[in-house]
């Protein structure tokens, strides 16, 4: 089987997983054995300035959250590469021992004691800009060959880099709709996200209640005899080209997912469009079957919540009750703190005491348990 071979099995099998947790593993078994990743496999960090909001780990097919756990619990808060990481530019890559000062690699415990016994201390990393201001931390352990990294294991990683970020914001979309683990029907009873199955000729199959009135109302997304299109014309042409990506005419192209922004003429918060192919059998006769799903996220339509019901119900300052409801409504710590008045230390220091009292350490159970009141917010 050819390298291109390799990498089109690679890319299907994380669109696949980004619809179904239980088909990760299978992806990352196809990533190390293509990118010649060594025992210790990869790991997946989402998180931002203050908080780790997810970390997961497979070597070659088999979880190995024991490593995750070791890391974080007894070097993470000592290592030195970590404010280092956070400033890399998007998506490069990165020799885990650049991260350190020549003396560090002498002498940090994270670096000879950690990142050793994870089998990484010759690894990769590499950041990527994730959902709602967050982070992305792709970790790579060390490579298989005792030559070190060869450029084409490099060159095949450098590839996977935007699939694996895109295979992130879709399982993140999925997850602020509580939709994480839904078959694609179960999808399109979802009324907090836009959910549209398209055929692998780019018509639309079926459309949940969210989407059809997104698309009635034509502002920013319209359905034109049967296809999906952006109103203004710049953003559909970078429609086109994402469907098009994601639905391709040949078999031997290979189906990639995409996301983008979509203008809305009325002046109202742009859609967010994420594009997830999905595996189609060969020989369907012409039947049409879902080929590609699009997510469609409307960031203005999140629900409004009085804050001082946030306040009463959990027992929150006002201050802090402020800032769960912005970060609710999809805000960064630094849009919160130019909205508030507020330095954004300020607003890691209400998030810190916002944890302790609620006895979570994610922004994402936050967020989930701040919406969760919406419900009792709008009967009042």
């Amino acid at each position: 089987m050819s390298r291109e071979d390799v990498f089109h099995r690679i890319l299907a099998s994380l669109h696949e997983a980004a619809l179904d947790d239980a088909r990760w593993p299978a992806a990352t078994a196809l990533i190390d054995e293509a990118c010649g990743i060594g025992q210790s496999g990869t790991a997946v960090v989402v998180g931002d300035e203050t908080q780790v909001q997810f970390a997961r780990a497979y070597a070659h097919g088999q979880p190995r959250q024991d490593l995750v756990d070791e890391y974080f619990r007894n070097y993470y808060p000592h290592d030195e590469r970590v404010p280092r990481m956070r400033g890399l530019p998007d998506s490069r890559l990165v020799h885990i021992p650049n991260l350190y000062t020549e003396q560090e690699r002498k002498t940090s415990v994270a670096y000879n004691e950690g990142l050793r016994r994870t089998g990484s201390q010759n690894g990769l990393n590499v950041r990527l800009d994730g959902p709602h201001g967050s982070h992305i931390l792709w970790a790579i352990s060390n490579s298989l060959s005792t030559n070190g990294w060869g450029s084409s294991q490099i060159q095949m990683i450098e590839r996977l880099v935007p699939h694996v970020r895109q295979f992130v914001c879709v399982r993140q979309a999925l997850a602020d709709a509580d939709a994480l683990g839904d078959s694609l029907t179960q999808l399109l009873d979802n009324t907090q996200v836009g959910v549209i199955d398209l055929d692998r000729r780019g018509r639309v199959v079926e459309a949940n209640d969210r989407a059809r009135f997104l698309l009635r109302r034509g502002n920013g997304l319209q359905d034109r005899d049967g296809f999906l299109c952006a109103r203004l014309p710049a953003d559909n042409s970078r429609l086109e080209q994402l469907l098009a990506r994601a639905l391709p005419t040949f078999s031997n192209e290979a189906a990639t997912g995409g996301s983008m922004t979509v203008r809305r003429p009325s002046g109202l918060p742009s859609l967010v469009v994420h594009v997830n192919p999905v595996t189609v059998p060969q020989t369907d006769f012409g039947r049409r079957r879902t080929a590609a799903l699009v997510l469609v996220v409307d960031p203005g339509e999140r629900p409004r919540i009085d804050p001082r019901l946030v306040a009463e119900v959990l027992g929150l300052t006002p201050a802090e009750s402020a800032v769960a409801v912005l970060l609710s409504q999809g805000k960064t710590v630094r849009d919160i703190a130019a909205e508030t008045g507020r330095r954004e230390e300020s607003v890691y220091g209400h998030l810190r005491q916002i944890y302790k009292k609620q006895g979570i350490s994610r922004r994402t159970d936050l967020v989930r348990l701040v919406l969760s009141l919406s419900a009792v917010s709008s009967g009042r």
